[in-house]
């Protein structure tokens, strides 16, 4: 018969020193955000969606300001987040409403994620896509500028911001800055304007002055279950699968930096609480990507796909012509390992076995929901559980045999 053993709350026994250490860094923390109140753009989008359930389930009071979902099926309407947030269908691009609506909401923190986010898309529209990336930021950081209850903003790019040279290591975030196609460039130009107004307006050295922190977050290839946009690759896999349909693929043998939605999701707010808390050590940018070995193939994604879903799923290679899009592409995220102690939980296995779940549960129609839900919950317990294996504490749990002891942890 084992015995409950009560782990502490404020700390973890180390099997190498004997003694307590503090509790790292990686873990969510809820009571921050309860009653925290957040202007998020983009949140009618897939990540905006999932980052939304995230937050009211911390308590959190959500003002979202985007367009109407820009898909149908949307994950913002299946999972009924406009129940659970203030939502403001408005474009980013009209500076003054913008500036209005986040003043009346009084935030404590901005996530910024409003964006026109594809790049064969941005190949088409170009202008739009520069007006909405570059213009959005901009007037995003004017309408701060304008509220004086913000204390931390966070501007969302992504990895193909960086001057890709198809190297095989990952860029680290003092590279250059110049993507190669109007979306990945439009970013790049989205963070140079996020340093100019940390440098004009929001500088360190006037921290105390002007008390907001402000970084820019660039993550690497998000997937998830519910996101449906076009040409994208999981989207595009799922929407064939329910079909019945073969998998088409452009580029099988491109490399991208694969993570499942909530990976930089969690890192987002673990930054936005550094920044709330401690604005001037944390104004810069940074990179939430995946470890190395989940840079992946395309093909590799759509055979694992297919092998896991079954039921005869198999996919073909068009070989016709295609925009250009990056060959090969990952990040280095030693910098928020070392300073700030955030790790990928999931790995691109279990990322697809998560959109496999998702995607079973919307053929069987679930309440999806409860099924995002368990999902961060689930991403949330194992993040904790991870924390302790990283003190050696973890270890002897796992050599005792005794699994019951993760219930009070």
């Amino acid at each position: 018969m084992t015995s409950k053993i009560h782990l502490p709350v404020t700390g973890h026994w180390s099997l190498v020193t004997g003694h307590r250490s503090p509790v790292t860094d990686i873990m969510i923390n809820k009571n921050f955000w309860k009653k925290k109140k957040i202007f998020l753009t983009g949140h009618t989008g897939f990540k905006g969606s999932w980052l939304s359930l995230w937050l009211s389930s911390l308590g959190a009071e959500i003002t979202g300001y985007a367009l109407n979902p820009p898909t149908e099926p949307a994950l913002f309407n299946l999972c009924r987040i406009d129940k659970l947030v203030n939502s403001i269908i408005s474009d980013i691009r009209d500076r003054d409403t913008l500036k209005e609506k986040m003043i009346e909401s009084e935030p404590d923190i901005v996530i910024h994620m409003a964006a026109q986010p594809i790049v064969r898309e941005s190949y088409i529209n170009p202008v739009e896509t520069y007006e909405i990336n570059v213009m959005g930021t901009v007037n995003m950081l004017e309408a701060v500028r304008a509220c004086k209850t913000v204390r931390a903003v966070i501007n969302v790019t992504t990895d193909k911001c960086y001057e890709n040279k198809e190297w095989p290591w990952g860029y680290r975030e003092h590279d250059p800055l110049c993507g190669y196609d109007p979306y990945s460039n439009s970013k790049s130009c989205s963070e140079l304007v996020t340093v100019s107004y940390r440098n004009s307006f929001f500088n360190q050295k006037d921290y105390k002055s002007h008390k907001v922190g402000l970084a820019s977050a660039r993550s690497g290839n998000v997937i998830g279950g519910g996101d449906w946009a076009k040409d994208r690759l999981i989207p595009d896999c799922i929407r064939a699968i329910l079909e019945g349909k073969k998998i088409i693929i452009r580029n099988p043998d491109s490399i991208r930096p694969w993570q499942h939605v909530l990976e930089p999701l969690s890192g987002y707010m673990v930054m936005a609480e550094k920044l709330y808390k401690n604005g001037s050590k944390y104004s810069e940018g940074w990179n939430f990507g995946p470890d190395d070995n989940d840079a992946k193939s395309v093909e590799w994604i759509v055979k694992k796909i297919c092998e896991k879903w079954g039921h005869g799923a198999t996919y073909q290679i068009d070989k016709g012509k295609h925009p250009h899009e990056a060959h090969y592409l990952k990040l280095d995220c030693s910098k928020v390992k070392s300073r700030i102690r955030w790790y990928p939980q999931w790995h691109l296995e279990e990322a697809i076995d998560r959109i496999i779940e998702w995607t079973l549960a919307y053929k069987d129609k679930k309440d999806l929901r409860e099924i995002c839900l368990k999902q961060i919950k689930e991403y949330s317990d194992n993040k904790r559980k991870k924390q302790y294996m990283f003190s050696g504490f973890g270890e002897s749990i796992v050599n005792s045999g005794d699994e019951d002891i993760w219930n009070n942890i």
